[in-house]
């Protein structure tokens, strides 16, 4: 059995300046800090959560 934990891609894309402040929170929380950043996180229910929140401000690419 293989213990290796799936990981998702999301990069942040569009600017969160005129988003409510729930929304630049979410963003934070993933450990976003710049606009294009992209970070690996667990592919688990809570994140697929935060990134369905804020889809027009996040992706998930390859």
């Amino acid at each position: 059995m293989s213990s290796e934990v799936k990981k998702i891609r999301i990069q942040w894309y569009r600017s969160a300046i005129a988003s409510p402040e729930k929304h630049k929170v979410i963003v934070r929380s993933l450990g976003l800090t710049k606009l294009q950043q992209i970070v690996e996180r667990p592919d688990n229910a809570a994140v697929r959560g935060m990134v369905a929140k804020i889809p027009h401000l996040l992706r998930i690419v390859g």
